[in-house]
C-alpha cells in the first residue's frame, strides 16, 4: 500500500512528482495521505481511526504512483489528511472540514471559528490547488499539450451498512472524452462490475478538483474510484495501475481532439 506522508522525514502539504513527464495525463491524488500535522494531535480520534477511509483513500496513492511511472505522467498529491481539510471540496462546502465523517465524530473539528478555517485552507487546500495550477501553466509554457486530468480515489466496500457491488467506478461530467472510452475498455475486459457515476457522481459534490482545473477550462478529465479492499497491497496496486494505464495509453493514441488542442490555462 502507498505510504502515508506521516512516514516521510520531510513533510510538505503537497508534492509534485515527474512534472516534465511526456504524457498528456496529469494524475491527481486528492486524498493520498492520512497525515495530521503535529499541532493537531489526532483531532480527538483514536489512532486506529486514522487508518480508516475517513482519514484518506487507502491504496489510491500507490496506484497513482505506479500510473505516473507507467504513463510517464506528472503526479500531484495532497499530503494532508482530509480530516484536516478536504481538498476535493469547495470552500463553502459544509464538509470542507468534517465534524462527522461517515459515522465517526471528529471532536476537534466541531464549531471551528473562521480564523481556524482560514488557517487550514492556507495549510493544505490553497497550496494543493495552486500546485496544480502552476504545474499546468509551466507545462503549457514548455509546449506540452493541454492537460488531461485523472483523479485517483478509493472507496469503501460498505458505506453506512450498504454493500457496494462495483469493483471500480468511473466518475465524469459532460466532458466524457476520456471517461466514455475508459468505461468501454473496462467493460470489454468482462472481469469487473463497473460503476458509471457510481458510487459517487458530480452531483454528490465530489468532483470539485476536476471542476476547478478541467471543466472550468473546457478540458477533459476523469475521476477513478477503486474499491479499497482490492488495493490492499503493492501487488494489487500495481495490477490496477497496469490495467488503467494500458487503457489510458490506448485512449491517448486514439483520434481524440483533446490530445492535441492548445491549453486554455488561465
Amino acid at each position: 500500500m502507498g505510504l502515508s506522508q506521516a512516514t516521510q522525514s520531510v513533510w510538505e502539504p503537497v508534492r509534485v512528482s515527474n512534472p516534465d513527464g511526456s504524457s498528456p495525463f496529469i494524475i491527481l491524488c486528492d486524498h493520498a495521505s492520512n497525515h495530521i500535522p503535529a499541532p493537531y494531535g489526532r483531532l480527538g480520534l483514536e489512532a486506529g481511526d486514522l487508518q480508516k477511509h475517513i482519514a484518506w483513500d487507502p491504496g489510491a496513492l500507490g496506484v497513482s504512483q505506479v500510473m505516473s511511472a507507467l504513463l510517464d505522467a506528472p503526479l500531484v498529491e495532497s499530503c494532508v489528511s482530509r480530516l484536516i481539510i478536504d481538498c476535493n471540496r469547495p470552500l463553502e462546502a459544509h464538509d470542507l472540514i468534517p465534524a462527522t465523517s461517515e459515522l465517526t465524530s471528529v471532536p476537534d473539528n466541531v464549531d471551528l471559528d473562521e480564523a481556524e478555517k482560514r488557517r487550514r485552507i492556507a495549510l493544505s487546500h490553497q497550496p494543493y490547488h495552486q500546485a496544480i495550477e502552476q504545474l499546468a501553466k509551466a507545462r503549457a509554457t514548455k509546449g506540452f499539450p493541454a492537460p488531461v486530468y485523472v483523479a485517483v480515489h478509493s472507496f469503501t466496500p460498505v458505506y453506512r451498512g450498504v454493500e457496494r457491488p462495483w469493483h471500480i467506478g468511473i466518475i465524469h461530467d459532460e466532458y466524457d472524452q476520456v471517461a466514455a472510452p475508459l468505461i468501454a475498455g473496462l467493460q470489454a475486459l468482462d472481469q469487473f462490475c463497473v460503476g458509471i457515476n457510481e458510487p459517487y457522481s458530480p452531483a454528490d459534490r465530489v468532483y470539485y478538483t476536476l471542476e476547478r482545473h478541467a471543466s472550468a477550462h473546457g478540458l477533459a478529465a476523469v475521476m477513478i474510484e477503486i474499491r479499497n479492499d482490492l488495493i490492499t497491497n503493492t501487488k494489487e496496486e500495481k495490477t490496477w495501475a497496469g490495467i488503467l494505464s494500458v487503457l489510458l495509453k490506448e485512449i491517448a493514441q486514439g483520434p481524440l481532439s483533446i490530445m492535441g488542442k492548445a491549453a486554455n490555462i488561465r
